[in-house]
C-alpha cells in the first residue's frame, strides 16, 4: 500500500483509477504473500539461518508473478513494482532479523530417561521441570513446548498427569526423538527402531515429478553450464599437460537399491591419489591440485555428474552416492546404512549442506542420521531448501576438503 499511496494519490482521490495500478497492486500483495508463506515453509526446518533464505524466496515470488503478467500481457506500472520490491525486500529482512533478536525458542523438559542429550543443542533455552509445577495455575505456560522420554519407565503417573495439563492448556507436549529430530536436522541411527521405518518410505509420486524437474532443469540450464564445464575442462588439461592425466574422473559408486554405477566428476586429484586404494577427503589434502582445490571449493567439480542425472542414476539433490569400497565396510559397522539407498543420490544433500565431507567413520554416522531426516522428509520445500543452502555452500566454500 505504501508505493501505491506514494505513487498513485493524485488518481486514489480523484476516483481515476487505471487498470495497470490495480494489477500492479494486486501482483505485488500476491507476491509478498508467496513470499512470507514459503519463508514460514522454509523455516521450519533446522539448523539453517532464515536470513540465507528471504532473497531467494522474494526473486522466486516475483519470478512467479511476473510471468503472470507476462503470460496474459496485463498492464503493470514497473516504477510501483520495483518500489514495492524494495520495500518488500528491506520489510523481510528486518522482520526476520528482529525475530531473531527477540524470539528464542523455551522448552520445558521432564528430567528423566535421555534428556542430557538434549541440553547440548544449542539456540534453545531449557527449563528443568519439577513435579511441583502446576501447568493449571498458569494462565499461559512459559513455554513453546514440554518434552519427555515416553520410553523410560520412571515416566510416572505424576508426570504423566503435569504433561496432560499442559497439553490442556495448549502447549505441545513432544517425544525426545521429535525434539531432538526437528532441532537438529538429524534422525538418531540408534534409536531408529523407535521409529516406524513404514515412515520413512519416500512418496512415489514426488519421485516422479523430481525425475520430470531434474531432467527439465539440466536442459534448459545447458547454455549456460556447457561453456563453464568447457572451460574447467580446459584447464585441469593444461595443469595436468605434463602428467597426461583424464579431465575426467569416473568411479563406481552404489545408487538406488545398491545398483553401481559409474560416477563423473572433474578431476580435481593427482592422477596417482589412490593408486593404494580408496581414502576418504581429508583438510589440506595433498592430493589434490592447485586449480582442484578451486573446483572442490566452489562444487565446481560435480557438473560432470549432469549426465548421471541425465542417465537416470542420479538426482540434482539426494544423499551423496558413496564408494562400493567404504559402502560395504559401513554395513557391516553402521546399522541402517543400507537404507540410504532407498531414494537416488544426488549432486547435493542435506548432509552436504549440513555437515560437509566425512573424513572417518564417525562423521560419516552424523552425515546417514542428515540423510535419514531428509527421506523422512522428502519433500519439495526441503529440496528448494537445500538449493539455497548449496549456492550458499558454493560461495562459501563450506565443508569443502
Amino acid at each position: 500500500m505504501l508505493p501505491a499511496a506514494a505513487l498513485f494519490w493524485e488518481y486514489i482521490f480523484t476516483d481515476s483509477i487505471l487498470l495497470t495500478q490495480i494489477n500492479s497492486v494486486i501482483a505485488s500483495s500476491v507476491a509478498l504473500i508467496l513470499s512470507l508463506i514459503g519463508l514460514d515453509k522454509l523455516t521450519q526446518f533446522p539448523g539453517q539461518k532464515s536470513m540465507v533464505t528471504v532473497l531467494p524466496t522474494l526473486l522466486a515470488s516475483g519470478l512467479i508473478v511476473g510471468l503472470m503478467l507476462l503470460v496474459f500481457r496485463l498492464p503493470y506500472s514497473v516504477y510501483y513494482l520495483s518500489l514495492s520490491a524494495a520495500l518488500g525486500l528491506l520489510y523481510c529482512f528486518v522482520s526476520q532479523v528482529f525475530l531473531r533478536s527477540v524470539m528464542q525458542v523455551t522448552i520445558g523438559y521432564v528430567p528423566i530417561g535421555r534428556y542430557e542429550s538434549l541440553l547440548n543443542i544449542n539456540n534453545v533455552r531449557w527449563i528443568e521441570l519439577t513435579k511441583c509445577f502446576k501447568p493449571a495455575s498458569h494462565d499461559r505456560l512459559p513455554f513453546h513446548a514440554v518434552v519427555a522420554d515416553f520410553a523410560d519407565k520412571g515416566l510416572s503417573g505424576e508426570w504423566e498427569q503435569l504433561l496432560a495439563e499442559a497439553a490442556l492448556q495448549g502447549t505441545p507436549v513432544y517425544s525426545i526423538l521429535q525434539v531432538s529430530e526437528s532441532l537438529t536436522g538429524r534422525l538418531p541411527i540408534k534409536h531408529l527402531y523407535e521409529n516406524n521405518l513404514g515412515s520413512l518410505l519416500p512418496s512415489q509420486s514426488y519421485l516422479l515429478v523430481k525425475r520430470i524437474a531434474d531432467t527439465a532443469i539440466i536442459i534448459m540450464s545447458a547454455p549456460f553450464v556447457t561453456p563453464i564445464a568447457l572451460l574447467i575442462a580446459l584447464a585441469i588439461k593444461w595443469e595436468g599437460r605434463h602428467s597426461g592425466s583424464a579431465v575426467l574422473f569416473k568411479q563406481r559408486r552404489i545408487g538406488q537399491g545398491g545398483k553401481l554405477f559409474i560416477m563423473y566428476k572433474f578431476r580435481s586429484m593427482i592422477p596417482s591419489a589412490e593408486a593404494s586404494g580408496s581414502q576418504m577427503a581429508s583438510y589440506n589434502d595433498m592430493r589434490v591440485t592447485k586449480f582442484g582445490c578451486f573446483i572442490r571449493k566452489t562444487r565446481l567439480d560435480e557438473l560432470p555428474q549432469f549426465i548421471n542425472v541425465l542417465k537416470g542414476e542420479m538426482s540434482l539433490i539426494g544423499p551423496r552416492p558413496e564408494q562400493l569400497d567404504f559402502v560395504e565396510s559401513f554395513n557391516e559397522t553402521i546399522p541402517f546404512y543400507r537404507y540410504r539407498h532407498i531414494v537416488k543420490p544426488g549432486i547435493s544433500g542435506w548432509a552436504q549442506v549440513m555437515h560437509g565431507y566425512a573424513s572417518d567413520e564417525d562423521e560419516t554416522k552424523v552425515k546417514l542420521e542428515h540423510d535419514f531426516f531428509y527421506i523422512k522428509n522428502f519433500s519439495l520445500t526441503l529440496d528448494l531448501l537445500i538449493v539455497i543452502k548449496t549456492i550458499q555452500t558454493m560461495v562459501t566454500g563450506f565443508g569443502a576438503r
